[in-house]
């Protein structure tokens, strides 16, 4: 007798055409906004991408599932509702490329002062020429050294900077910085560095890392560009720093999220803001896909999923 087919739902009908030709599955498209009437037979999930879904709303007659997939990299808002037995896995590597690319794209705008730009060109003004700043030579230390961290160093490399990476434990280094420091050394390394680029996850650890008196460690002039969580960095003391023009930022994510349209930090100089699109490029699409097949693949095959941050697979993960 056949074994019954693995049950998987995909947000949308581009990831069940990606599983057609597998043996033994059955994709149906389900975009978690109603029950769905095969619910119980679901042994993975994927959760639509940016999505404001509570697990406890969703998870519900899914009494077979086993595998809850993301396709963000950040998990925070889902680990408290996740059912019992169910692991919860994150899109880690679908977003590498993307977000390291908006985190140079940043630093750039910033330090080339780009906005000041498209100011002007929205006015017809030609602006007088004068001496503006480089990326070139300049100490860039980034903070949160996983691997979006690596694709952040790997692109920062080629412009002439010095690399210096931060991980929660120190560690030897790689192709890219010698050594790796822990988290520990952070209050001693951030006077050293003129662009902070800060990708740590959203922890109890990490929740409010850059407060008033660590912002307050960086040299003047430096830059600091947020494309982890808005939550990392306090934000009215992040205002106070831009406001008194000691500090630049340049952030793809904000606390509060969505930034309220009244909020200081929209007008504040030296800020410059993208509403959370580090991953919302068509680079992403076709990764988050892929995973989804090697999930579906590793499943069916009985061994571990990868990328497991929550539930009773995580405590296998490397």
């Amino acid at each position: 007798m056949a074994a019954d087919p693995l049950v998987v739902s995909v947000p949308d009908p581009e990831y069940a055409e990606a599983l057609a030709d597998l043996d033994g599955v059955d994709a149906i498209v389900w975009d978690m906004g109603s029950p769905h009437p095969r619910g119980s037979e679901i042994r993975l999930a994927v959760l639509p991408y940016m999505t404001s879904l509570r697990l406890a709303d969703v998870t519900p007659g899914l009494d077979s599932l086993e595998v809850l997939q993301l396709q963000s990299a950040g998990y925070e808002h889902f680990v408290d509702g996740l059912p019992d037995g169910v692991t919860l896995c994150n899109a880690a590597g679908v977003h590498d490329a993307s977000t390291a690319e908006l985190a140079l794209t940043l630093t750039l705008a910033s330090i080339r002062e780009i906005p000041g730009f498209v100011a002007s060109q929205a006015r017809s003004r030609w602006e007088p020429l004068r001496l503006r700043s480089a990326l070139a030579d300049r100490r860039v230390l980034v903070v949160g050294y996983g691997q979006i961290g690596r694709a952040i160093a790997r692109r920062f490399a080629p412009f002439e900077v010095t690399v210096t990476a931060v991980a929660s434990r120190a560690r030897a280094g790689d192709e890219l910085v010698p050594h790796v420091h822990g988290i520990d050394e952070l209050p001693e390394l951030l006077p050293q560095h003129d662009v902070v680029v800060v990708i740590v996850p959203l922890t109890g650890a990490t929740r409010g890392l850059f407060d008033a008196p660590m912002l307050g460690r960086m040299p003047d002039g430096a830059l600091l560009v947020n494309v982890a969580r808005g939550a990392v960095v306090e934000t009215d003391a992040l205002v106070a720093e831009c406001a008194a023009g000691r500090l630049l930022a340049a952030v793809d994510v904000t606390d509060p999220e969505p930034l309220p349209r009244d909020h200081p930090l929209w007008t504040t100089p030296g800020v410059l803001i993208t509403p959370h699109v580090g991953g919302a490029t068509d680079a992403m699409r076709p990764r988050a896909i892929a995973l989804v097949r090697r999930q579906v693949q590793t499943l069916l095959s009985g061994r571990p999923v990868d990328n497991a941050v929550a539930g009773p697979l995580s405590a296998q993960q490397p």
